[in-house]
């Protein structure tokens, strides 16, 4: 994931159309078809389903993580309202990308790869698994394999030794990046959860270990702070590997990981309080930092640091899509969680659907035009009461997110191993990637692990009984 610089001269781009997207929050079928219109113009970002195009990417100047983040949102778009248009172009995409080591590391992605960019695609894997996306062939990559492949990769990556930051994955996959240096939540947000759904959808302890692992190191090193998750460390060699440079600045994202993982985490312990407690406070946080009130006179969501000022670059125009997606999530793993995050999904969704109402003359500098159909397309903003002016595929996606997620009470819950999961694993996948070797480390994956109830799980992380594991006691 990079950080790009730039404020877009939104006045330029903004021409309002009457078309508009009109819809009724409290009619399903309206829902639908907004979302639908919103998807399709969100898909015509796309040219990686074009003769000659690579599957799986997005064009300039969109990064390989964030289309790895689109197919995601498709494929809850498809769980949400049935429409399976875009399943095709979202396998493909997916099959693609894992690449012929099975671990999304592609080699035309490799030497610029981070922990977090590979990362949203073994994401969209898992959601793949648990929603039961139609399942590849069996000679093809298995949704569940791809994201134990890269489980396994980071537990090789986790930083050793305790004199340097007391631990975390870094930023950056290789130790020439720029970044290697930093640990950010959202690497280690990846980490946690992929590592708390492989839990629940495999019963396997060791990935419940590790997402609580990687949550007390976070806590530990001071990345939370009363719900909120700050963005990372700076580990410095110079100063003896210290780790008190902390950027404290706060993305939706950030939240949305932290939410969803601890939902799972809670719904796999069977409700243990710890979970509960920590679930609270993220959601507690995001409810008070992200949400403000609209022009309607509504709270919705904002992405706090930089919408304000106009400063947001091409990756955190498309942040708020995965708070969102994950909020929406938590309601069916934590259910208690449903009075809070109702209101705040649905009022976003309608101000996000009033922003869906431009008809851009132009593209974005540097960036490519809108092709849906015109006054459709979805503004950032959902604070104003219409189009302002800025659209893309972060744009696109955020609204479909805010829009789909709505139906999430009519969507079946996350499916299991046990609950009817078709996707097929492979515990000891990411062994031959390209990003194996660059620890040093001797590969050790996941293997047979411990399966037993979350009721005795729930027990062992309150007493510390797993291995002696000092980490699970709180």
């Amino acid at each position: 994931m990079r950080l790009l610089a730039g404020v877009l001269g939104a006045a330029s781009l903004l021409v309002q159309s009457v078309t508009a997207i009109d819809m009724v929050i409290s009619d399903e079928a309206s829902v639908k078809a907004a979302a639908k219109e919103i998807a399709f113009g969100l898909v015509k970002y796309y040219t990686g389903n074009n003769t000659g195009d690579t599957p799986g990417n997005l064009p300039d100047p969109y990064f390989w993580w964030e289309a790895g983040a689109m197919f995601g949102t498709l494929i809850d778009y498809w769980q949400f309202t049935g429409d399976s248009t875009y399943n095709a172009i979202t396998k493909q995409a997916i099959l693609h990308q894992a690449s012929e080591t099975r671990d999304f590391m592609p080699r035309n992605q490799t030497r610029t790869l981070g922990n977090d960019d590979q990362g949203f695609w073994a994401m969209t894997a898992m959601t793949a698994a648990e929603l039961r996306f139609p399942d590849p062939s069996p000679d093809e990559p298995q949704y569940l394999a791809l994201a134990q492949a890269v489980f396994n990769q980071w537990a090789q990556r986790w930083e050793e030794n305790e004199e340097v930051c007391g631990g975390g994955l870094p930023w950056q996959i290789f130790r020439f990046n720029r970044g290697f240096n930093y640990r950010n939540s959202i690497s280690n947000g990846c980490f946690f959860n992929i590592a708390s759904r492989l839990a629940r959808f495999t019963g396997n302890v060791t990935y419940a270990e590790w997402a609580a692992k990687i949550y007390a190191w976070q806590e530990e090193t001071g990345l939370f702070r009363d719900g909120d998750v700050l963005d990372g460390v700076t580990v410095k060699q110079e100063e003896n590997n210290s780790c008190d440079s902390i950027d404290e600045i706060q993305w939706t994202y950030n939240a949305g990981i932290f939410i969803h993982g601890s939902a799972v985490m809670y719904n796999f312990t069977d409700g243990n309080p710890i979970w509960k407690r920590r679930l609270d406070a993220h959601l507690e946080s995001a409810e008070r930092t992200f949400y403000t009130n609209s022009t309607d006179g509504e709270r919705v969501m904002f992405e706090q640091f930089c919408e304000p000022p106009g400063f947001c670059d091409i990756d955190q125009r498309s942040f708020k899509g995965y708070l969102t997606r994950w909020m929406a999530r938590a309601t069916q793993l934590a259910p208690y969680t449903v009075e809070t995050i109702s209101p705040l999904l649905t009022n976003s969704a309608v101000a996000a659907a009033k922003a869906c109402s431009g008809s851009p003359t132009q593209a974005p500098q540097g960036e490519q035009p809108f092709r849906g159909t015109p006054g459709t397309a979805c503004g950032f903003s959902w604070t104003k009461g219409g189009y302002d002016g800025m659209n893309g595929v972060g744009e696109q996606m955020n609204a479909l997110s805010a829009v789909a997620s709505t139906l999430v009470d009519r969507a079946d819950v996350p499916v299991t191993g046990d609950t009817g999961g078709t996707s097929r694993g492979d515990a000891t996948g990411g062994a031959n990637g390209p990003g194996s070797w660059m620890t040093g480390k001797e590969f050790k994956p996941i293997t047979t692990g411990e399966r037993v109830a979350a009721g005795f799980l729930t027990a062992a992380m309150v007493f510390g009984v797993i291995g002696g594991s000092a980490f699970l006691i709180l």
